[in-house]
Order: C-alpha cells, then sequence, then structure tokens
C-alpha cells in the first residue's frame, strides 16, 4: 500500500515482505528505497508536475516508468492501479511517476502528450521506450522488462 504525498514530499510504503511501514521520499539520485526492517526493495512511486520532474524522474537512479494521465479519465484510473502492482512486483527495477497533464502543460508539451494514458520509461533524462493507451497488465509488464532489457 502506497500513500502519495505532495510531490518533494514523502510517501509511506508498506513494505510486501514484512509490512513495516516507511517513509520513501519522492527524489533520491543514489539508490532505491529499501525498508528499514528487512531490507527489501520498496515500491518506489511518486507524482511529479513542471516543476518537480527533473528531481523526482531525470534524476533517479534507476529507469523510471512516467504514466502520463489525467484525474478525470476512466482509462487512466484503470491504468493507474495495474502500473502501482507492477512498481510493488519490481521494486528496486523501477520508480513509478505519475504526471497529471492537465497541471503540467510544460510536460505535456516537451513530451507531445496527445491523448492518455501515455507512458515513458525513462534512464535518467534519456526516453528509452513509450507506450500509448491502455493495455492488459501482462502486456505492460511485458512492455517494461523488454524495455528495461534494451
Amino acid at each position: 500500500m502506497t500513500t502519495a504525498t505532495p510531490a518533494y514530499g514523502a510517501s509511506i510504503v508498506a513494505c510486501d515482505n514484512c509490512g513495516a511501514r516507511n517513509r520513501v521520499p519522492a527524489a533520491m539520485t543514489t539508490g532505491s528505497p529499501r525498508c528499514g526492517r528487512c531490507r527489501d526493495p520498496l515500491a518506489w512511486i511518486a507524482d511529479a508536475d513542471d516543476t518537480t520532474f527533473a528531481a523526482v524522474a531525470e534524476r533517479a537512479s534507476i529507469p523510471v516508468v512516467v504514466d502520463f494521465m489525467t484525474a478525470w479519465s476512466g482509462t487512466c484510473q484503470a491504468v493507474g492501479p495495474l502500473l502501482e502492482r507492477l512498481a510493488h512486483d519490481l521494486a528496486g527495477r523501477i520508480k513509478l511517476v505519475r504526471v497529471d497533464v492537465d497541471r503540467s502543460p510544460g510536460l505535456s508539451q516537451r513530451y507531445s502528450i496527445l491523448h492518455v494514458p501515455f507512458l515513458l520509461l525513462l534512464d535518467r533524462d534519456r526516453v528509452v521506450s513509450q507506450h500509448a493507451d491502455a493495455a492488459p497488465e501482462p502486456e505492460l509488464r511485458r512492455w517494461i522488462e523488454e524495455s528495461l532489457a534494451s
């Protein structure tokens, strides 16, 4: 379970292994979050906008799946939980960053986002792969894993 707080704040994440609650910062430049009790990797999920994207996504030390979405889109709301599950399953290997395109016009323009949901996989500030539209969880997992392997 992840409880999101403002982009530069922290989230409280329950460890999938031992259940301990951990504070996970939105931005780190080295490593990835680990449980304070059992040391297992934690799901790393954060929100970003035009002003925080560089620190939260581009400077992350592990690959980042960026979910360009809107709060009003039913399709985005359906894909969101799938991506969160994948962030838990792939803890330590990816970070999930959600960007509300309605609140981030600069990022929408920068990445030419014309419809949502739209996914990017970033390695630092380099786009490795992109995926347009909704998809079932196995397809999203396959896209992420193939992108990580390349």
